[in-house]
């Protein structure tokens, strides 16, 4: 009878321990952590210091979210297009710096009470668009750092690091918010970027970049590029789609989800936060089982019911009444399943697209599909902000979560359902351009 260790085979353990032992590799770990415990712990705040302290409605708040948002659609491809020229590290590094002076400049305003509506939507545009180029060129990087063979559990790892953000972040600010006061929630979201700086700075790895030509290509050419190849390769075209249906509606559903905890529910923002914050221990445990699942069971078999799952059982919240001893363990799980099931997702999607995607597009390819995708998240904030003050929070969640389903029916019907436990080869590079 073969030992328990046994259980994980021995070049999987050899691969996860040389990834580990990656000096940079850790600083970029190190690195997204802080920045994705700023960005989830901002997330949280902002909408919180506009609902309790300005008391803005429905509307405001949705503009405040699609301003924050607003960035994915207007600089994403550009984004891409500068990834696929420059080194991914000097882009994280100068991104991590304008976010923690941006909010650092937040904090001292609303120390001195000038944090008023106006200044949280240049605030929240200007982190938006800075976490743009950031979240490029940090999907870039790692395929420049390590392996191919190392992608899944690299992405792993690092989506790992994200959900130690989230467990921490939404419940940090929450608190922050209610216990001492939004200017120091601000701050404490200045401090991480700048926490990131300082890591991600430290890496030593000089990047291959891809061969560039004597005469390199207009911007608005490399752009169409990234474009032409997401259409033309049936697997991200998918993505593209899927990914735009569930950020529409997901958008529109957070937007409401932020209302109906502390006016519906009366659930106070500590305990807003904490619900939030569940979402980070169930994508702490999909970081795990995305390791494992997909090679075990096949990627297309668990992207399409991890999706399912998780999008689906935002279905159950509009339901919820009574006492916070009932409201809240039961937004705890709820939470705690779409983090899980989200996560196998995003990891999955990854793996699919750096895997068949050329080094020399994967900015752009990253770049479209979240243009593809984050992109209509402006749109979906709007809306749910409307819907909310047209048919009431509980009917428009349930309208909204209901969308969110459209993401699974897609990728069901595509061949990426039928991905088996293995992922196709790497395309060759494309030659660069004359």
């Amino acid at each position: 009878m073969p030992s328990s260790s046994s259980a994980v085979p021995d070049s999987d353990r050899s691969a996860a321990s040389s990834l580990w032992r990656d000096v940079d590799f850790r600083r970029l770990w190190v690195g997204q952590t802080a920045s994705q415990l700023g960005e989830h712990t901002s997330l949280v705040v902002l909408p919180l210091f506009a609902v309790l302290t300005l008391n803005a409605g429905a509307g405001q708040l949705g503009a405040l979210r699609a301003v924050g948002q607003a960035p994915i659609l207007l600089l994403s491809l550009l984004a891409g297009a500068w990834v696929d020229r420059w080194r991914t590290r000097t882009l994280m590094v100068l991104t991590d710096a304008g976010r923690a002076l941006v909010l650092g400049a937040a904090a001292v305003a609303g120390l001195l009470g000038g944090l008023g509506l106006p200044a949280l939507l240049v605030v929240a545009f200007a982190v938006g668009a800075l976490s743009v180029f950031f979240d490029v060129a940090y999907q870039a990087s790692l395929v420049r750092l390590v392996e191919r063979d190392q992608l899944v559990r690299g992405n792993s790892a690092l989506e790992g690091s994200r959900s130690a953000a989230q467990i921490g972040g939404p419940a940090l600010g929450g608190a922050l918010v209610s216990v001492l006061s939004a200017p120091a929630a601000v701050a404490f979201s200045a401090v991480s970027f700048a926490l990131s700086f300082l890591s991600i700075r430290r890496i030593g790895h000089r990047e291959s970049l891809p061969e560039r030509s004597e005469r390199p290509p207009r911007v608005w050419r490399r752009i169409h590029e990234g474009l032409r190849f997401v259409a033309k390769d049936t697997s991200l075209r998918t993505v593209c789609l899927a990914s735009a249906a569930f950020q529409f509606f997901f958008a529109a559903v957070m937007t409401v989800y932020l209302l109906l905890l502390p006016r519906d529910l009366h659930l106070p923002g500590t305990v807003v936060g904490l619900a939030l914050a569940a979402t980070g221990p169930g994508a702490l445990l999909g970081s795990l089982l995305a390791a494992r699942l997909p090679s075990r069971f096949g990627y297309g078999a668990v992207l399409v019911s991890a999706a399912a799952i998780g999008d689906g059982v935002f279905l159950f919240v509009q339901a919820l009444h009574g006492s916070s001893a009932v409201t809240v363990p039961a937004l705890l799980a709820v939470n705690f399943v779409f983090g899980t099931c989200g996560q196998l997702v995003n990891v999955t999607v990854m793996a699919i697209r750096q895997t068949v995607t050329p080094a020399g597009m994967q900015g752009r390819a990253a770049a479209t599909i979240n243009f593809a995708g984050m992109g209509m998240t402006p749109v979906g904030s709007l809306l749910g902000g409307s819907l909310a003050e047209v048919w009431g929070t509980r009917t428009s969640l349930l309208t909204t979560a209901a969308g969110m389903l459209l993401s699974p029916a897609l990728m069901a019907l595509s061949p990426l359902a039928r991905l088996g436990r293995t992922l196709p080869a790497p395309p060759a590079t494309p030659a660069p351009p004359a």
